[in-house]
C-alpha cells in the first residue's frame, strides 16, 4: 500500500525533521508561504501520511467538522479561534480549501503543515476544486504561479489532493463527505473500495460523492452543476437505515445561516429546519468577499449531542488584502 507505517513514524521521531515541521508551523501561521523545496518536502511528508489513510476515515468523538475554507486564510484562523486549535481540538476539514479567496496557497500550506505535526487530530477530506481541472479555472493554479514563478508547487499539491480520503465515519454514525450521494453507491463499504489516486473523473460514484447536492426531488435528479446529481430525502433517509447512520453531513453550498438541517420532520428542504437526517455545514463566511453569510463548524462531543458554533469574517482592518480579484464564478 505504499510506504509502510514504521517509515512515518521514522521520521515523525526525526529530530531534525520535526524541528522543519516546527519552522514550517511558525511561519505559515503569519500568512506566509513556503520557499518551493519546503513545499515539496511538506507535501511528500503528507503524502506518506495519506497513503497509510482509507478512502472513510473513521474517526472518534469529541470531533469538529468545517466545511469549505476557498482560500480566505484569515477566516481559517477565525475557525481555529471559535473552536480551537489542533490539537486541543480534533477537525475534520470537508474540502474546498483552494480557489476563489485571495490565499489559497497559504491556507492549504496551514492545513498541511497541521496535518503533518498532528495527524491523528486533522482529516483532510476532498471537494471538488482539489482537483487539476477545476483549480486551473478558479485560482489556485494562477495563484501558484504569480508566487513561485513556475507550476511545481501546484503539481506539488495535485498530488496531495489525489490521496485526500474521499470521507470519515464518526462514532460509525456519522458520515462526512464533501458533496453527496450518487445512484452508484447504496453503502459505505462501495465508498471504501473506489480508486481515488487519480483527478476526479467527470461521472460516477467519485464524481458524484465530492459533486452531488440535495434538494427538493422525490429521489434522483440532473445536476445543474453539469457533474453529480440532485438528491432528495427519501434517498437519504433510505441511504442511512441502510447503513446505520444517523446523519450525513456535508458542505460543497453556501448556506447563509452557516449550517442548515435538511430532509426532517420540522421543515421541508427550503424552510426553516432544527434536525434532519443531512446538515449542509458551511465554514467561508462573507465567501467570496461579498456575499455577507456567516459561517459555521459544527461540534460533536459523541454521536447523538452536537452543536453549531457561528462565526463572521474577520474585518477588513484585520486582513492583508493582495491587489487581485477572486474568479467571478460560483461552483
Amino acid at each position: 500500500r505504499g510506504y509502510p507505517r514504521a517509515a512515518f513514524f521514522c521520521w515523525t521521531r526525526n529530530p531534525h525533521i520535526m524541528g522543519d515541521i516546527d519552522r514550517w508551523l511558525e511561519m505559515v501561521k503569519d500568512c506566509k508561504y513556503l520557499p518551493e523545496n519546503d513545499l515539496k518536502d511538506l507535501a511528500d511528508k503528507v503524502c506518506e501520511i495519506l497513503m497509510e489513510e482509507g478512502n472513510v476515515q473513521t474517526v472518534p468523538t469529541p470531533t469538529t467538522v468545517a466545511g469549505d475554507i476557498h482560500g480566505q486564510f484569515y477566516d481559517l484562523e477565525e475557525l481555529f479561534r471559535t473552536g480551537g486549535y489542533p490539537p486541543a481540538t480534533r477537525y475534520i476539514f470537508m474540502g474546498d480549501f483552494v480557489d476563489r479567496g485571495y490565499y489559497s496557497l497559504e491556507t492549504l500550506t496551514r492545513l498541511l503543515t497541521l496535518k503533518v505535526k498532528f495527524p491523528d487530530r486533522i482529516v483532510l477530506l476532498r471537494g471538488n476544486h482539489e482537483t487539476r481541472q477545476i483549480t486551473m479555472v478558479y485560482g489556485f493554479y494562477d495563484e501558484c504561479m504569480t508566487k513561485y514563478g513556475n507550476a511545481n508547487a501546484w503539481r506539488y499539491c495535485c498530488k496531495v489532493f489525489d490521496l485526500l480520503s474521499v470521507a470519515a465515519l464518526i462514532d460509525g454514525r456519522i458520515l462526512c463527505v464533501h458533496g453527496g450521494l450518487s445512484p452508484e453507491v447504496s453503502t459505505i463499504d462501495q465508498i471504501r473500495v473506489i480508486e481515488r489516486n487519480k483527478e476526479i473523473p467527470h461521472e460516477g460514484a467519485f464524481c458524484d460523492l465530492v459533486w452531488s447536492d440535495p434538494d427538493e426531488v422525490e429521489r434522483w435528479a440532473i445536476s445543474p452543476r453539469g457533474a453529480g446529481y440532485l438528491f432528495g430525502a427519501t434517498v437519504t433517509k433510505e441511504f442511512n437505515n441502510r447503513n446505520g447512520i444517523e446523519l450525513i453531513c456535508r458542505a460543497h453550498q453556501l448556506v447563509q445561516e452557516g449550517y442548515k438541517y435538511m430532509f426532517g420532520e420540522n421543515g421541508a428542504y427550503g424552510e426553516e429546519d432544527t434536525d434532519g437526517p443531512l446538515v449542509t455545514v458551511w465554514s467561508a463566511p462573507n465567501y467570496c468577499y461579498r456575499c455577507g453569510n456567516v459561517a459555521s463548524i459544527l461540534e460533536f462531543n459523541d454521536a447523538g449531542s452536537k452543536e453549531a458554533k457561528l462565526f463572521s469574517a474577520v474585518p477588513d482592518e484585520d486582513r492583508v488584502v493582495p491587489e487581485r480579484t477572486a474568479a467571478p464564478y460560483f461552483l
